[in-house]
């Protein structure tokens, strides 16, 4: 399989290239820089991504907000609307998105990022992170798209290939931790991409 991994330099993305690598998939990285051997592109531009996907199979959006206290909103509604204007003109279907865990379901109709005990250092981006899993949602009806939230806490870690999958809920232990290592999330991602079995949703995954 050909994938486009746009954010490919970020601590999910270098692990999802390793990982699609691994099993004998061909990654273009993409960064805002170009370095490290990536192409050079900006998820907002349409002409660019477009430019950078056609011959692909499948492309993997992995952004994050900005983190300068800058409105992370607008910049990553951009990048999504970009990428799936990207993948129109070039003609590709396929896009799995690195999304946040913030906007998973802890009761019916109450979201983590809204309980009191989110942290605010975080809740701006979780936000943006939900406000881009809507844009997907109302707006890429017309692609196989997927939305892979990792659990509450996601940190470098043991690759283990032993995990669960769930839908909209937040997915927790006995204990009540939530979390996954960037390894296993990245096995769940590629899982997708190669199985298929999630699109037109948002899945979670966890421990």
């Amino acid at each position: 399989m050909k994938i486009l991994l746009i954010g490919a330099s970020g601590m999910i993305g270098q692990r999802v290239a390793d990982e699609a690598r691994r099993r004998g998939h061909e990654v273009t990285g993409v960064t805002r820089r170009g370095t490290d051997g990536t192409a050079k592109a900006e998820a907002s531009d349409a002409v660019a991504v477009a430019k950078l996907a056609e011959g692909h199979d499948a492309v993997v959006l992995a952004v994050a907000p900005p983190r300068d206290g800058s409105d992370p909103i607008a910049p990553l509604l951009a990048a999504g609307r970009g990428t799936l204007a990207g993948l129109r003109a070039a003609g590709v279907r396929r896009l799995v998105v690195v999304g946040g865990a913030g906007s998973l379901e802890v009761a019916p109709g109450a979201r983590l990022v809204d309980t009191p005990e989110f942290p605010a250092l975080y809740k701006n981006e979780a936000l943006a992170q939900g406000e881009l899993l809507e844009v997907i949602r109302a707006e890429a009806g017309d692609l196989d798209w997927t939305y892979i939230s990792p659990a509450a806490a996601i940190a470098p870690g043991e690759r283990t290939g032993t995990f669960r999958v769930g839908g909209d809920q937040l997915l927790a232990d006995a204990e009540g931790n939530s979390r996954i290592s960037a390894e296993d999330y990245a096995i769940a991602l590629v899982d997708e991409l190669e199985k298929n079995e999630a699109v037109g949703r948002r899945i979670t995954v966890a421990y």
